[in-house]
């Protein structure tokens, strides 16, 4: 055998010899049966045609089915040969990334993210969600000066998004509230804060009916919005027992 052959042979048996070690990644585009584990995908509680025409049914279909579930998929992958990122709440793990085993700690950061953001995704869009009102209301007039104003601002940080991630109001735990951003599918509870709410602008939210118009999206996502479950929410954090 040559030296040139016996090289190539070499490669191709450490790369197999990784592919075996490491788990599989499923991406959105996959149609795998999901892997069973202890995460699981929230059901939506409204049909996907709820909010049209704002967000299409098959954007909705797509990004719930196939994306969220990918993120989930992929937990359960990890969590097979690493059960103890199951094990504690969601926000203890992302609050701590550097407990989590280096050779899957990228994909837990990604995947995890994926999931929490999405999970609190599902729950402040929706039909019939009426208006800001309350102590919320009351946070957005002291923190982000008036609803008009802290919606022009979260969709102007939305726009800046370089590429993909997210736009957060998020809220401490002396319930200060603040518009920040996050890149690809990290989450506040990285920094030992909340999301009350946020709106996701990979493409893969708004592309079908939006194209390149981002701006667009971030307008019109406000007639989606649940302020009933944000204001549950915004309760839930001053008390400190908000979830995702």
């Amino acid at each position: 055998m040559s030296p040139l052959s016996r090289r190539h042979l070499m490669l191709a048996v450490a790369s197999m010899a990784a592919t075996a070690t490491t788990p599989r990644i499923v991406f959105a585009q996959g149609t795998m049966a999901p892997a069973a584990g202890p995460f699981t995908l929230p059901p939506l509680t409204y049909p996907t045609t709820a909010l049209e025409p704002h967000i299409d049914a098959k954007t909705m279909e797509i990004h719930h089915d196939r994306h969220h579930q990918a993120y989930v998929t992929n937990l359960n992958n990890f969590a097979k040969d690493n059960p103890q990122i199951a094990g504690k709440p969601v926000g203890d793990v992302l609050g701590d990334l550097n407990a989590v085993p280096e050779a899957i700690r990228t994909g837990v950061r990604n995947n995890l993210g994926g999931h929490a953001n999405h999970t609190m995704f599902w729950q402040i869009i929706g039909p019939n969600g009426g208006k800001a009102e309350g102590d919320v209301l009351a946070a957005i007039e002291r923190d982000l000066g008036g609803l008009e104003k802290m919606q022009n601002d979260f969709n102007a940080a939305g726009g800046r998004v370089f590429g993909s991630g997210w736009v957060f109001v998020t809220a401490a735990k002396d319930g200060k509230l603040a518009i920040e951003t996050r890149p690809n599918q990290d989450n506040p509870m990285m920094d030992g804060k909340r999301a009350l709410f946020g709106n996701d602008v990979w493409e893969h939210a708004y592309y079908l009916n939006y194209q390149n118009r981002r701006p667009d999206y971030l307008k019109a996502w406000w007639n989606t919005v649940n302020w009933k479950v944000i204001g549950e929410r915004y309760a839930a954090a001053k008390a400190g027992t908000l979830g995702v």
